[in-house]
């Protein structure tokens, strides 16, 4: 081989491996800030065909009504701990320190967003609530096919009881 096609051999080579490596490292990165949306169901149950649970530590989203009668406020902090369920009717916790949208209550639609501590509970860095009576995400609205939305004008007076979180 001439050392002129040996050396551009080489140069195509260096090319190539970069290339490859700056893509590794950006599916590498990108893999650790995806959050993946589940379902109460879909948490508890598993997700697809192979009924892949997330792990716990994991950052994910999970969308889902509020159980009347489950919200659970600190009297001395913001800390709020409430339960969500699905058309599947299982049941996921979720906490969260922080102030609560205003649209939130009870038999409300939710999206909490936050890092998995158990196989049913969430500890929310976020929570996002619907804007009104007829928007909610697509993804959430897919998932809660069936159950029934409780207007705020029937929902029972919200608890203010403690709880030791």
């Amino acid at each position: 081989m001439q050392p002129r096609r040996k050396k551009r051999l080489l140069s195509m080579l260096l090319v190539i491996s970069l290339i490859a490596g700056a893509v590794g490292a950006m599916l590498f990165a990108l893999q650790q800030n995806i959050n993946l949306f589940y379902t109460p169901g879909q948490l508890i149950q598993g997700l697809g065909e192979g009924k892949i649970k997330p792990d716990i530590g994991q950052r994910l989203r999970l969308g889902g009504m509020v159980v009347p009668g489950t919200v659970q406020r600190d009297a001395d902090s913001l800390k709020v701990r409430f339960d969500l369920t699905d058309d599947s009717g299982e049941i996921a916790t979720v906490e969260f320190e922080g102030i609560l949208p205003d649209l939130f209550r009870e038999g409300q639609g939710i999206v909490a967003q936050g890092e998995l501590r158990s196989a049913t509970v969430l500890a929310a860095t976020e929570v996002l609530a619907k804007h009104d009576e007829e928007y909610m995400p697509p993804e959430v609205a897919e998932a809660l096919k069936g159950i029934r939305h409780v207007p705020p004008s029937q929902q029972p007076a919200a608890s203010n009881a403690n709880y030791g979180g």
